[in-house]
């Protein structure tokens, strides 16, 4: 456990960062305990279900403190570093070079020291010094954070034996730090992070206490099927199941027999309870891109009343047109950017499915401007990256954006206003080798167009057999924005333009 310097400490909290993010996962930290950084200086590296980003911390000075390891997941609001603002690595004020380093770095200048700290704890002449480091903040903002005053302290509770140690909570394959890993010197005025698991009860999820209070259920008498004897969601309902049944059965023999029968002790959850780790299986933690998806797709089918239409095309005029355009110099014109501009020529025609549900207030809110999102597989799974404006975007523009976000998405520097903010999806599904799907809406959109692979298939052309270039679309559309004369009047007309690319010039 690193050591802290002494000196007035302040307590940097992970941020919002917007989008509705409520956790993120450290990837790397930046920086190390005792390292001397500037004010608005990146400290870590963290991954949100979005993207990853560098958080600065919005003080200047010494870091006295670090809290979670790397691959730790943190809540909103829970600590990121201690900084010891207006002290060197030696407790005294700040070199001049360390001052224009802060300077430099942030844009404005941590406060000049008042005086080192007594030995014995924090004293009276740094009191001055934090208060003028507060002033001197960077003004800067992520989402729902500034460094114009201090954060408030936490209330804090009575931590348990791992959280006073300073070790890590694994629940569901999830880890919740307890305490700090990097964590202050004993003694000093900055002690261990609020305790996460309650009491003597191993319990950590709200929800888990919510459900046993309201059926009565003492959690004391539960053995948690968890690491460490956690007590998980999936223990409480086994009980309640349990406890239902063995009332149900004492009814019945109390009916037939007039006496009530004498009950063996329930038999606490194991290792046998319905979600309960078991031998030979794999779980997987639904967290991160991985997480945000599943949330997003559950969304999607409880609320959007859905239905896909397709149609076969010929995409051979489609094909020879971008080899032509590609001939005859300049930037080359990718097929997704061909597709994404009849994908704008159509939603033009046919605007209501540029739109959204407002369920709330019972409305169709219909957008005038096209953010077009398209599907991109990642290894860290799937990413709708966004093209903002596509309608005002030519083909060499597409391509060019489309391929600037595709790199970004592969190498994990989407932003979240990257992957926010669309209003209709392009899916090419046919990069997996397949002719169709009926792919899930990306929620709150109203509609997506789906594109197969394009094959070397027999069709007829000009009423005669011959080999063509074939591709099937797809439209799965939000039933409640339109009927199906509108989903297939803009199927059609997009596959028009894939078959005839002159009818797409025609109509801009």
């Amino acid at each position: 456990m690193a050591h802290a310097s002494e000196g007035r400490g302040q307590e940097f909290r992970l941020p919002d960062l917007g989008e509705g993010l409520t956790e993120a996962e450290i990837v790397r930290w930046l920086v190390e305990v005792g390292d001397v950084v500037a004010v608005d200086q990146p400290v870590v590296e963290v991954e949100t279900a979005k993207a990853m980003v560098e958080v600065p911390c919005p003080y200047g000075g010494v870091v006295t403190a670090r809290f979670g390891e790397e691959g730790t997941e943190l809540p909103v609001g829970a600590p990121l570093v201690t900084v010891a603002v207006g002290t060197g690595e030696d407790g005294a004020a700040p070199a001049a070079g360390t001052e224009a380093a802060a300077s430099a770095g942030g844009g404005s200048r941590v406060a000049e020291s008042a005086g080192a700290a007594s030995t014995g704890g924090e004293s009276r002449a740094a009191e001055p010094v934090a208060a003028r480091a507060e002033a001197a903040g960077s003004g800067n903002v992520l989402v729902g954070y500034g460094t114009s005053e201090a954060p408030a302290r936490r209330r804090r509770v009575r931590p348990d034996r791992r959280a006073a140690t300073g070790a890590a909570v694994r629940t569901n394959g999830r880890v919740r730090v307890a305490g700090p890993v990097d964590g202050p010197a004993e003694g000093s005025a900055d002690g261990p992070v609020e305790g996460l698991v309650d009491g003597p009860v191993p319990v950590i999820s709200p929800l888990v206490r919510r459900l046993a209070r309201q059926n009565d259920l003492d959690l004391r008498e539960l053995t948690g099927s968890g690491p460490d004897g956690l007590i998980l969601r999936a223990d409480v309902e086994y009980a309640l199941r349990a406890s239902a049944a063995q009332g149900g059965r004492a009814a019945d023999h109390e009916a037939r027999t007039g006496r009530a029968p004498v009950t063996a002790p329930t038999a606490p959850a194991s290792a046998t309870t319905p979600g309960a780790p078991r031998s030979g299986t794999v779980r997987t933690p639904l967290k991160g891109v991985r997480g945000a998806v599943a949330d997003k797709l559950s969304r999607s089918r409880r609320e959007i009343p859905d239905a896909t239409c397709w149609v076969d095309a010929d995409a051979t005029g489609l094909m020879r047109a971008r080899t032509a355009m590609n001939a005859s110099g300049g930037p080359k014109i990718s097929l997704v950017a061909l597709l994404a501009r009849i994908c704008t020529a159509a939603l033009a025609r046919f605007p209501e499915l540029n739109a959204t549900v407002d369920t709330e207030a019972r409305e169709i809110v219909r957008f005038d401007d096209v953010h077009l999102g398209f599907a991109a597989q990642t290894d860290r799974g799937l990413v709708v990256p966004v093209v903002r404006d596509a309608h005002a975007r030519d083909a060499e523009g597409l391509t060019a954006e489309f391929a600037r976000l595709t790199e970004a998405a592969h190498e994990g520097r989407l932003t979240p206003g990257e992957l926010t903010g669309g209003t209709f999806t392009l899916n090419n599904y046919g990069v997996f080798g397949v002719d169709g799907s009926t792919p899930i809406i990306n929620h709150p959109e109203a509609a997506m167009l789906g594109v197969g692979r394009i094959v070397a298939k027999p069709w007829v052309h000009e009423g005669e057999l011959a080999v063509r270039q074939v591709v099937q679309l797809s439209l799965t559309f939000d039933h409640r924005v339109c009927d199906g004369g509108t989903a297939g009047g803009f199927l059609r007309y997009v596959a028009d333009c894939v078959e005839q690319p002159a009818v797409l010039l025609r109509t801009l």
